[in-house]
């Protein structure tokens, strides 16, 4: 154990000294003990392909992913299987999509037709495309699996038909966890209706074991509290076929088996039936379940969770025309635990947070606590999926490049505000990654108008000086004029200058750090500047 107060030594530190380095360590160690093959370690996140997918999508598919990038810094040659959920029927019509969706609901979502131009082959391809985009746009490798051709394959056969065999046991399960006597009574497996195509309308009531068919109904069922009428069909079915999948209850634990999945990390509001299929794997398929990390859901700004048919859906490509994908890479792997909001407003201090950790990175930013600063490096490299650039980008506060792209003159943006950043001095080490940042800023005043910074908390005598320095712009005429303001309200609060500029630069930019004062406000303009400073003072 490390005495307190004694700083860690870099033997001391696993892989890039980052969380994600420590679990696949402990990971690592675990399969060593249950003498299972290290030749390839698979984690796996499932990829819902009901509705489009949000940034708490790409949130499950990169922390697995990490996992397995842990594993291989480590030496062992690892991935990441990217199943969609695609066999799953249409719950509910997800929300921006019209309501003459309703009639498919409850067909398998690789059924449905794609309505977005035909552009794929169903409207779970579709959906599930979008997320494989931005997995591809941040540069993860994958083995993506489509969970309607894996059943068709026949590749979770031996599972399905030891699972149906012992039916009895899984409802016996089912109910001891979570009390659900659903199982008791029909089985853990959902057939596609030979009539009306529906999947989530049928009961599979009895299984021939000689013949592996289940027995059917076509007689409804309520979903997301609404009555899906069946057809009234009544029929059996091979369940080798691919004519149907497995209940979520029971399909994790095939798919562990299966394809051999040593790590899945899973959010909490699924943990009812990971703690289920743990069980179920253990006792009926006789397979030590993968390693588990629960990990809470993004929300969005009002504490609601982010949902594809909620209506909050924030997805990856809304970030990615605001914000870098590695930005995004930040928000999802700095913390693991916890909950996490995901909206547009968390882009500017993200893209504000990575330029400082590139810093540190690149050792241009100190910090003394090595175990801390070891830390900060290795999630920088995980950002960057361990491909971090060779050079750092110019770094530029998020909200400089918003308030020039605001006051750019048409037709004539970037050339402005290169000329605006090169005068305060921030290209002086080169424009690495500058166009894209334009980019952002251009994209992000066209649809928003400004950025939203968080509040600073000022002390009485904080905000008595910045309603001053406000007053005082308002008479003065140019640039001198403005940087004098300050010096003269400096030593009129007798607060030292640094400070006041400080003060004021967490305000307008929300960085410590900005452009020589007064060239910047006579650039932004002078009364955007005073009505924000009044704002923040009052």
């Amino acid at each position: 154990m490390m005495k307190k107060g004694r700083q860690a030594s870099k033997s001391e530190i696993i892989g890039l000294g980052t969380w994600y380095d420590k679990t696949a360590a402990e990971l690592i160690e675990r399969e060593k003990k249950l003498g299972r093959s290290l030749e390839l370690i698979r984690t796996e996140s499932g990829l819902g392909a009901s509705g489009f997918p949000h940034i708490g999508s790409l949130g499950d598919a990169l922390r697995n992913y990490a996992v397995a990038l842990g594993v291989r810094n480590q030496g062992y040659n690892a991935e990441l299987i990217a199943f969609s959920d695609d066999k799953d029927g249409l719950r509910k019509v997800p929300a921006g999509l019209p309501e003459e969706m309703e009639k498919w609901l409850g067909y398998p979502v690789s059924s449905i037709p794609d309505d977005f131009g035909d552009c794929h082959t169903s409207f779970g391809s579709h959906m599930t495309s979008l997320l494989l985009e931005a997995l591809d746009i941040v540069g993860a490798d994958y083995h993506f699996m489509s969970g309607n051709k894996v059943y068709q394959d026949g590749v979770l056969n031996e599972e399905i038909m030891t699972l149906l065999e012992n039916s009895k046991r899984v409802g016996e399960i089912i109910k001891e966890e979570i009390g659900q006597e659903k199982y008791m009574e029909t089985l853990p497996y959902f057939v596609v209706c030979e009539s009306c195509g529906r999947i989530y309308t049928t009961n599979a009531y009895e299984y021939i074991s000689g013949e592996h068919k289940v027995l059917y109904r076509c007689e409804g069922m309520e979903v997301k509290g609404r009555w899906l009428e069946g057809c009234g069909n009544e029929g059996e079915m091979d369940v080798l076929s691919g004519n149907g999948k497995l209940s979520w209850k029971v399909e994790f634990s095939a798919r562990w088996k299966a394809l051999d999945i040593r790590f899945e990390a899973y959010g909490k509001d699924i943990s009812d039936s990971v703690r289920v299929n743990d069980r179920i794997c253990r006792e009926i398929l006789g397979w030590e379940p993968p390693m588990h990390v629960q990990y809470e859901m993004f929300l969005d700004r009002g504490g609601r969770k982010i949902s594809k048919s909620a209506g909050n859906v924030f997805t990856p490509q809304v970030w990615y025309k605001y914000g870098s994908p590695q930005s995004l890479n930040l928000l999802i792997f700095k913390r693991f635990v916890g909950t996490k909001s995901g909206s547009v407003e968390d882009i500017q201090p993200h893209v504000d947070e990575l330029d400082y950790i590139e810093d540190v990175f690149f050792g241009k930013q100190k910090v003394k606590n090595e175990m801390e600063r070891e830390k900060l490096k290795g999630l920088y490299q995980y950002c960057w999926i361990l491909k971090p650039p060779e050079e750092p980008s110019a770094h530029i506060p998020y909200n400089l490049m918003i308030n020039l792209a605001k006051v750019s003159p048409k037709g004539l943006e970037a050339e402005f505000i290169r000329d605006k950043l090169d005068a305060y001095g921030y290209l002086r080490e080169g424009d690495s990654g500058l166009d894209k940042r334009i980019e952002y800023a251009m994209n992000w005043v066209e649809d928003f108008g400004v950025a939203e910074l968080q509040s600073v908390e000022l002390t009485s005598e904080e905000a008595s000086a910045i309603r001053k320095i406000a007053l005082a712009l308002g008479s003065a005429e140019d640039e001198d004029g403005y940087q004098e303001a300050v010096f003269d309200v400096a030593k009129e609060e007798g607060i030292r200058p640094g400070n006041l500029f400080r003060i004021l630069y967490k305000i307008l930019l929300g960085s410590p750090q900005g452009p020589r004062f007064g060239p910047y406000v006579a650039a932004v303009g002078k009364q955007s500047v005073i009505e924000e400073l009044q704002k923040s003072s009052n």
